[in-house]
């Protein structure tokens, strides 16, 4: 028998979105585009934490070749616009 209480967890776009620091819109928008793993049920989009876990751990391995956040990636968000003009000339 497993001993990992998560494992079946259903959540929320609530609890995922706080679980990931994002807001429940980005979540909608991620979820809509299949960026990350979800089904519909009633209407309402639900989230298996085991897929979400395996989704974070596979985008936390290094791409060989690739420095930069690719295709399949969680964005990630600048606080301000002059971090944005940084990245864009690393």
């Amino acid at each position: 028998m497993s001993t990992n209480t998560n494992e079946g967890e259903i959540l929320t776009i609530g609890q995922v979105a706080g679980y990931l620091k994002v807001t429940q819109r980005t979540i909608y928008r991620l979820a809509a585009a299949k960026e990350i793993p979800a089904f519909e049920v009633g209407g309402a989009w639900r989230f298996s934490r085991v897929d979400i876990d395996g989704r974070i751990e596979q985008q936390s391995r290094p791409v060989p070749g690739h420095a930069g956040n690719g295709t399949g990636k969680l964005p990630s968000r600048p606080s301000d616009k002059g971090d944005q003009e940084e990245r864009k000339q690393c």
